[in-house]
């Protein structure tokens, strides 16, 4: 296997240089044009088979368990980095090949996310000491893509540019709108638009750590007549709403459901209503996620292909008005994670342990390098069930919003 192995990466790099030291001591240089450089080691040989048969999940477990190690001045982002440049450059691994066909034709099976699954793939990734986030994620606890517009935000002022971002779609133009947030996460958003929109709004969450601190936090804000927070399932919910807000929650819903959540949008949202869907997606068709991701950080997840989703909105009754695409937002989004997770690592690590650092920092390098190698993006739709409830131009909205804070 070491040979085939060899013979692998000696075809893989043709740009950068990857120098593998194997168990038996000996070291391999695999070298092409210039471009990023990384150092590992392969601690034993059933790494080395499993890297072989599976190299996908291998590299990933491999370095969780400290089976593959990295040589001092190499770290997991440049490691991946050099990886993944070369295999979008067009070599593929064998195993690589026929495992993502396998994973792309079994993967409507994995996403059936019905209540009580999609309820215990929330608590898998969410229902963890929320210590963690917060030593990452900013002031606010903003679990999705932050909005650069001038490239230069902080991470704080990044994320509240896309909240008001979302604000002006949403079309909030006088107080008491009600609004449900699908995926409230810890309730950063919801709150947002109570305070400073006068929006009255319902949050929804599969999460009890999230929960918990989302009805905490409206609680400390003195907006509990204005913010509630329940633990449900979107399917649940048979109320009418003047909009709907989802971010980052069309990820863990699976193609197989699109047609459920897109009539429960409509189904709960008044005639004049509209509704904003945030989520990550793939601007190059369908595809599959990634085992090792779906196994230790998102099971059941999916990013879809807007082919995949604008089915389900057609058949709906609902009018999609408006589609931004972000691009490479969420890149700089993740690498500021990825900076605070490092600050914070031995706090972290107390927390839980090295194999769980290190699971993180494997899972935040990865997700930044699908925005900057793999052409993932960020989708806002924008959507209404009737032709006039909203301005029909984005410059309206953009007045409307600058006219509503020289009100203020």
């Amino acid at each position: 296997m070491k040979r085939l192995l060899v013979s692998l990466f000696d075809r893989l790099i043709r740009s950068g240089r990857l120098t593998v030291t194997w168990p038996d001591g000996s070291t391999t240089i695999h070298a092409g044009d210039p471009g990023p450089t990384a150092s590992v080691r392969i601690r034993d040989w059933a790494t080395v088979r499993h890297l072989g048969l599976h190299p996908g999940m291998a590299f990933g477990e491999g370095y969780m368990d400290g089976s593959i190690e990295l040589a001092p001045g190499s770290t997991i982002f440049a490691t991946l980095d050099l990886l993944l440049s070369n295999i979008e450059a067009g070599l593929r691994h064998p195993a690589l090949a026929w495992r993502q066909v396998i994973q792309c034709a079994t993967r409507r099976f994995r996403q059936i996310n019905d209540a009580d699954r999609a309820r215990r793939h929330a608590a898998h990734h969410y229902d963890i000491d929320s210590r963690v986030y917060s030593f990452f994620l900013d002031a606010d606890q903003q679990y999705s893509c932050a909005y650069f517009p001038n490239g230069d935000e902080t991470l704080e002022e990044a994320q509240l540019k896309k909240k008001r971002h979302i604000a002006t779609k949403l079309h909030l133009h006088r107080p008491d709108l009600t609004v449900l947030d699908i995926g409230c996460g810890w309730g950063g958003m919801a709150i947002t638009l109570a305070r400073e929109y006068g929006a009255r709004v319902l949050g929804i969450t599969l999460s009890t750590e999230q929960l918990a601190l989302a009805r905490a936090r409206a609680e400390a804000a003195g907006l509990q007549d204005r913010v509630e927070f329940e633990l449900a399932d979107y399917r649940s919910i048979a109320r009418r709403f003047d909009r709907i807000v989802s971010v980052g929650m069309m990820e863990h819903v699976g193609v197989p459901n699109f047609p459920s959540f897109f009539n429960t949008v409509r189904g709960n949202l008044h005639d004049d209503g509209a509704a904003l869907i945030h989520h990550i997606g793939r601007s190059d068709g369908p595809g599959c996620t990634a085992p090792w991701l779906q196994k230790y950080i998102f099971p059941g997840g999916y990013a879809p292909a807007l082919s995949e989703v604008l089915p389900a909105i057609e058949k709906s009754g609902l009018l999609l008005t408006d589609v931004e695409t972000w691009v490479l937002h969420y890149a700089r989004t993740i690498e500021l994670w990825r900076e605070r997770f490092a600050r914070h690592r031995d706090e972290i690590r107390d927390l839980h342990d090295e194999r769980f650092c290190r699971m993180f920092e494997f899972y935040l390098a990865g997700a930044e390098l699908a925005f900057r190698r793999e052409r993932q993006v960020v989708y806002q739709l924008q959507l209404t069930p009737s032709q006039t409830a909203l301005p029909p131009s984005r410059s309206l909205w953009a007045n409307a919003a600058r006219e509503r804070e020289l009100a203020a």
